[in-house]
C-alpha cells in the first residue's frame, strides 16, 4: 500500500499550463509552420489593427490642422423685420433704395414694418499664426508617436505568437514521451500478467501496474486537451475562429549568441516615448507663441433686398485683422508649467522604461545560461535514466528485481525526458524574448 503511494506522489509530469483546461470537440485539423503563424497574427491579430486604427485617427487629427493654412468659407441667408427706426432706415440703405422722401421725419421716427433679406457669404484668411503652427506640428509628431507604438505592438505578437506555437508544440512533445510511456506500461502490465497467473508474483504487483496505467492514461489524456487549448491560443492570435487544431512543423533550435548584450536606445518603444516628448515641446512651443499677435484677412460679399429670393443690392467688406491677447488672466503661462510638468515626467518615465529594459535583458541573459546548462544536464540524465530502465527492466524479466523498482524507473525516465523538453522549451522562449528586448525600429 505505501508502494502504491510512493508511485502515485512520485509521478510528477510538468505539463504545460495553457488558456483553459475545458475539452472541445474539434474535427479539423491543420498543419502549421511558425513563419505562417507569425505572418497570420501580425495581418489579422486584433491588438495589431486597434494599433492600425489608432495611427488612422492621428492621420486625420493632423489633416484638421490643414485649417491653418486653408481659408474658411461660410454662406447664410437671413429673413428680417423690424419697426426700429434705426434698423429700418438701415436695412433701406443696404438695399440702397433710400429716396429723399425718407428723410421725413415722422417716416423716420415711425418707420412701419420693415423687411430685409440677406444673402452673405463670409471668408476668413490665415495669414500668421504662430502657435497654430507649432500645433501643426505637435500633431505631426502624434502621428509618429503611433506608428512607432505600432510597431512595438507587432514586435509584441511576433513574440506571443512564437511563445504560443513552441508552447504548442511542447505539448506535442510531452504527448509522444506519454505516449512511449504508456506503451512501455501496458508491456509491463502484459509481462507481469502472465507471471501472476503462472502464480510466481502476487496479485499486489499486478495492481501496481494497473495503477500506472490509469495514471498514464490520465495523464496522456489531459496532454491530448492541452493541444486544443493551444490551438485554440494560437487560433486567437492569429484572428482565426477556435475550434482547429494545428499540427507544428518544427522545433525551430534557435541560437542566441549572436545578440548583442546592451540594450538599443532605438526600440521602437523608446523611440514612441521619444516622441511623445517632442510632441508635448511643440504643444509647449505653440502656448509660447501665443503670446505674440496673429495677422488674418477676412471678407464679407453680402446681397440685400425687400423682397424674398431678391438680389437687388450688392456690398462687399475686405480688411486685414491684426489681434493680440495681452493678458488671459495667467491660464497660458499655468498650461505652459503644466505641460513642462508632463514632459519632464515623460523624460523620467523614458528613464525608468530604459533601466527596467536592460535589468530585463540582463536576467534573460542569465536564463539563457541556466536553460543550456539545464539542457545538458537534463541530456545527461535522460542518457542515465534510459540505462537503469534497461537494466532493470532486464532484471524485472528475470524476476531479480520486485514490480515497485521497474516501475519507478520507468517513471524516472518518463520524468526526465518531460524535464528535457520543458529545458529546451525554456531555452528557445528566452531566446524570442532575448530578441524582443533588443529589437530595434524598422
Amino acid at each position: 500500500m505505501m508502494a502504491n503511494t510512493r508511485l502515485r506522489s512520485g509521478f510528477l509530469f510538468f505539463l504545460l499550463p495553457l488558456l483553459s483546461t475545458a475539452a472541445i470537440a474539434q474535427d479539423s485539423t491543420k498543419i502549421l509552420s511558425l513563419d505562417e503563424a507569425v505572418n497570420a497574427a501580425l495581418a489579422n491579430n486584433s491588438q495589431i489593427r486597434i494599433a492600425r486604427a489608432d495611427e488612422k485617427i492621428a492621420q486625420a487629427k493632423f489633416k484638421q490642422t490643414d485649417a491653418v493654412f486653408m481659408p474658411q468659407v461660410s454662406f447664410s441667408y437671413a429673413a428680417m423685420t423690424t419697426n426700429n427706426p434705426l434698423n429700418a432706415f438701415g436695412f433701406k440703405l443696404q438695399q440702397q433704395v433710400i429716396k429723399q422722401s425718407d428723410f421725413n421725419p415722422d417716416l423716420l421716427n415711425k418707420p412701419g414694418n420693415t423687411g430685409d433679406f440677406v444673402t452673405k457669404l463670409d471668408v476668413l484668411q490665415p495669414i500668421v499664426n504662430p502657435d497654430h503652427w507649432f500645433m501643426r506640428k505637435g500633431a505631426q509628431k502624434q502621428i509618429e508617436l503611433y506608428q512607432l507604438q505600432t510597431q512595438r505592438g507587432e514586435d509584441f505578437i511576433r513574440f506571443e505568437t512564437e511563445k504560443a506555437y513552441l508552447q504548442l508544440n511542447l505539448v506535442y512533445e510531452s504527448v509522444k514521451v506519454l505516449e512511449e510511456a504508456l506503451a512501455t506500461t501496458k508491456a509491463l502490465y502484459t509481462f507481469t500478467n502472465n507471471r501472476y497467473e503462472q502464480g510466481l508474483l502476487q496479485k499486489s504487483d499486478l495492481l501496481n501496474v494497473q495503477v500506472q496505467v490509469t495514471a498514464m492514461e490520465a495523464h496522456l489524456a489531459t496532454a491530448k486537451n492541452n493541444i486544443r487549448n493551444a490551438s485554440d491560443y494560437i487560433g486567437f492570435l492569429m484572428g482565426m475562429q477556435t475550434g482547429i487544431i494545428y499540427e507544428t512543423t518544427e522545433s525551430r533550435k534557435a541560437e542566441g549568441s549572436a545578440m548583442t548584450d546592451s540594450l538599443p536606445l532605438n526600440r521602437a518603444d523608446f523611440k514612441a516615448m521619444k516622441a511623445a516628448i517632442e510632441a508635448t515641446d511643440l504643444m509647449i512651443q505653440s502656448n509660447k507663441k501665443s503670446y505674440l499677435p496673429r495677422l488674418n484677412a477676412f471678407g464679407t460679399y453680402q446681397l440685400n433686398d425687400k423682397s424674398m429670393l431678391g438680389f437687388g443690392s450688392n456690398a462687399y467688406l475686405a480688411g486685414l485683422q491684426l489681434s493680440w491677447d495681452i493678458f488671459k488672466g495667467m491660464r497660458t503661462k499655468n498650461t505652459i508649467a503644466t505641460q513642462v510638468a508632463e514632459k519632464n515626467k515623460l523624460a523620467h518615465q523614458l528613464d525608468d522604461q530604459v533601466a527596467q529594459g536592460q535589468l530585463a535583458l540582463n536576467k534573460a541573459r542569465r536564463d539563457l545560461a541556466d536553460a543550456e546548462f539545464t539542457i545538458r544536464q537534463r541530456e545527461a540524465a535522460v542518457a542515465q535514466a534510459e540505462e537503469a530502465f534497461r537494466i532493470l527492466n532486464n532484471r524485472y524479466q528475470q524476476g531479480l528485481v520486485n514490480t515497485t523498482d521497474v516501475l519507478m524507473a520507468q517513471t524516472q525516465l518518463s520524468q526526465q525526458k518531460l524535464q528535457l523538453a520543458q529545458a529546451s522549451y525554456n531555452r528557445q522562449v528566452t531566446i524570442s524574448h532575448i530578441a524582443l528586448l533588443t529589437t530595434t525600429s524598422r
